[in-house]
């Protein structure tokens, strides 16, 4: 029997909002207060989100950041920068003991990711993941030389191409999995590589040039422009034929609206939880 899930459907938040809804999903489905879930959002302003151990001052020009009005927050989850910009983002969250998932985090990653691939193929791509094999590649797992999410390989990738399509990141907490991570329609590198920091412009452009090299955005390679609301009706698709699930549409309570808007500001909004790394 297909199981039924909740789906929070789209909707632009401020960043402190968009990383506190994620804590909270966590919290309440670790309590048994909320069933699995799956939540689709975007942001506003558009937004660096800093993996939870990344150092802000050694990696990010925060000027450049203020400059092109982007927003910054700290995410739960590890990893790189990533900017959110034109993009679907997603979130799962799920509990570590549930049916579906592997003890294993690459293998729970590879199982979540199923319904990004069913995903993109529903938009015509032909998305596969990618699995570091050699000592090089799993090398780089280890020592990125990026701060940029996108450069970096990750276990079970999804490529187009040969190039990364989608970025994602897990964390566990309280016996629950959270992974979210963004799904790119667009993509301005310009932009992107003027928020870090490098020992020399010849650096950033050798990383610039190898990261064209390494990841796309769907409609670069699309034979047509696929909107947010394609997007949005394929992956939720997606996500049920690759989970084998039903997807039930929810909206918050003013209840728990207001426990996230109190946890954006206690704690994404606060400077101590973003620049103390």
């Amino acid at each position: 029997m297909t199981e039924t899930w909740r789906f929070i459907d789209f909707q632009y938040y401020t960043p402190e909002m968009n990383m506190a809804l994620d804590e909270a999903l966590l919290y309440w489905h670790s309590q048994k207060q909320f069933p699995p879930t799956i939540r689709f959002y975007g942001w506003n302003p558009p937004t660096l989100s800093l993996g939870y151990f990344q150092n802000v001052e050694k990696e990010i020009n925060l000027d450049k950041v203020k400059k092109h009005g982007f927003g910054l927050v700290r995410r739960l989850t590890g990893g790189r920068a990533v900017l959110h910009d034109q993009e679907l983002t997603y979130s799962v969250i799920v509990s570590e003991d549930h049916a579906k998932m592997p003890k294993a985090v690459t293998e729970a990653y590879r199982v979540i990711s199923q319904g990004l691939l069913e995903g993109f193929n529903a938009l015509g791509l032909h998305a596969y993941f990618s699995v570091p094999e050699t000592k090089e590649e799993m090398e780089k797992l280890k020592n990125p030389r990026s701060s940029v999410c996108f450069d970096a390989p990750s276990w079970y990738e999804l490529v187009i191409e040969g190039k990364k399509i989608a970025g994602s990141a897990q964390t566990r907490h309280k016996g629950v999995i959270l992974q979210h991570g963004s799904i790119l329609l667009e993509i301005e590198e310009e932009k992107l590589f003027d928020l870090f920091h490098y020992p020399n412009e010849r650096v950033r452009e050798r990383l610039q040039k190898g990261f064209k090299e390494k990841a796309v955005a769907i409609n670069d390679i699309s034979d047509r422009v696929i909107t947010l609301e394609e997007a949005r009706t394929a992956f939720k698709s997606g996500f049920e034929k690759g989970l084998d699930i039903k997807l039930e549409p929810y909206v918050l309570t003013e209840e728990e609206m207001a426990y996230v808007k109190e946890l954006a500001k206690s704690r994404y909004a606060n400077d101590k939880w973003t620049y103390s790394r």
